[in-house]
């Protein structure tokens, strides 16, 4: 026999087709995906009105809403927070009432609207319970939580169902705590500037800790540590600004930049993790990294934004490199960001005049102790105190270990 009938008569006595490899069964599973995998047979029978954005998804990356459809429970309405239920508007924007082109499910905008009229959107909508499922990133200025929490005011009278996922960047907790005289929508009640906790533990802190009468039930997550940053999950952007799980690890702190004149790196494709304004060059670099700071480094680095702050002129700063996202701290590190920026370019650094900063640092104490050239440790000091209560008053409301 030829070499070549050989071996196609040899590979004939193999047999085609064989058993199929068994599948890892990831360990972390989302609340929504324990539901979907059910059918959601738990909705079944209710009017529901699904609190979401386009980070409610499956791990095959269908949304939630279009997968609840396909399995015959279809929500009565959706609502949308900032940037919209799919997604579309920019930062302090959203989409406004419309009927979804995909799934025809009304949609009511929720953004800007008080629990009242919240609470008349679902009266209106004819719903008796309410489905949150929104991937939050970890800081009190970030309005998913704000949303979720006047949502549940607004629920007073009806079930609310917390799908729960994983904070994209840990379970630590750190930063100041808001101070209610500073309180508006990206902070409304008193908790720290990371805070640390799943929408689901905030949902519980919330209704144990702020007096909400919310009918609450919590769909735990299944399989994720407080120390586990990644996941495993496909990343959803959340917002627009928020491309990658990087950027959501400085986020927390250099978000702060939103209350100066620099540019906090929107109209970038590292937005939060690029920030500069004209006039600024090397020398910023140069001294951050002679800080020493855990975690990070930073690269001199050049842009001109295409939007928003200094659209269009070029622009110096610094890009941040986290070196180890466990040591990193993403808040002392803006400080030291703020304080070496304002020492070295005192002609550049100004606050924003309308005091934002106040807003997002949750009061007037970090603004005036920079302004005082109060040394770094100070600074991060002064609230110590007051994250360890926080930690302690956490505690009961934390599910993951």
């Amino acid at each position: 026999m030829r070499r070549r009938s050989f071996l196609t008569a040899g590979a004939l006595s193999v047999p085609l087709v064989t058993a199929p490899a068994a599948r890892a069964v990831p360990k972390l599973t989302t609340a929504a995906e324990q539901l979907a995998s059910d059918g959601w047979r738990k909705l079944r029978g209710r009017k529901v009105g699904v609190l979401t954005n386009p980070t409610g998804i499956l791990r095959d990356q269908t949304h939630i809403v279009d997968s609840m459809v396909a399995h015959g429970a279809k929500p009565t309405a959706v609502f949308g927070p900032e940037h919209g239920f799919r997604g579309t508007a920019q930062a302090g924007g959203s989409e406004g009432d419309y009927a979804d082109p995909r799934t025809g499910v009304p949609v009511y905008d929720t953004y800007g609207a008080n629990p009242a009229k919240i609470q008349a959107m679902f009266a209106k909508a004819g719903i008796d319970t309410v489905v949150f499922d929104i991937a939050d990133v970890g800081a009190r200025f970030y309005t998913y939580i704000w949303s979720m929490y006047q949502a549940m005011e607004a629920a007073a009278n009806l079930g609310f169902i917390v799908l729960d996922r994983p904070n994209p960047i840990g379970g630590r907790a750190n930063g100041p705590q808001l101070d209610p005289a500073h309180a508006t929508f990206v902070g409304l009640k008193p908790i720290v500037q990371q805070h640390g906790m799943t929408v689901g533990e905030l949902a519980r802190f919330f209704v144990g800790e702020f007096g909400l009468k919310t009918a609450l039930e919590v769909v735990d997550v299944r399989g994720w540590r407080r120390d586990q940053l990644d996941t495993g999950l496909p990343w959803v952007p959340p917002s627009p600004n928020m491309p990658t799980p990087d950027t959501a690890l400085v986020y927390p702190g250099t978000c702060l930049f939103e209350g100066t004149v620099l540019s906090e790196g929107r109209g970038t494709t590292r937005p939060f993790e690029t920030v500069g304004a004209p006039g600024i060059d090397w020398r910023w670099a140069e001294r951050l990294n002679a800080l020493g700071l855990s975690g990070v480094r930073f690269r001199e680095t050049y842009f001109s934004p295409t939007f928003n702050k200094f659209q269009g002129k070029a622009c110096g700063g610094v890009t941040l490199h986290v070196t180890d996202p466990h040591e990193f701290d993403a808040i002392r590190t803006a400080v030291a960001m703020i304080i070496t920026v304002k020492s070295l370019y005192p002609a550049v650094f100004a606050w924003r005049p309308d005091n934002w900063i106040d807003k997002l640092s949750g009061s007037g104490r970090l603004r005036g102790m920079i302004d005082a050239q109060a040394p770094l440790d100070e600074v991060v000091g002064a609230w110590q105190q007051e994250l360890q209560q926080f930690r302690r008053t956490r505690l009961p409301y934390l599910r993951y270990r």
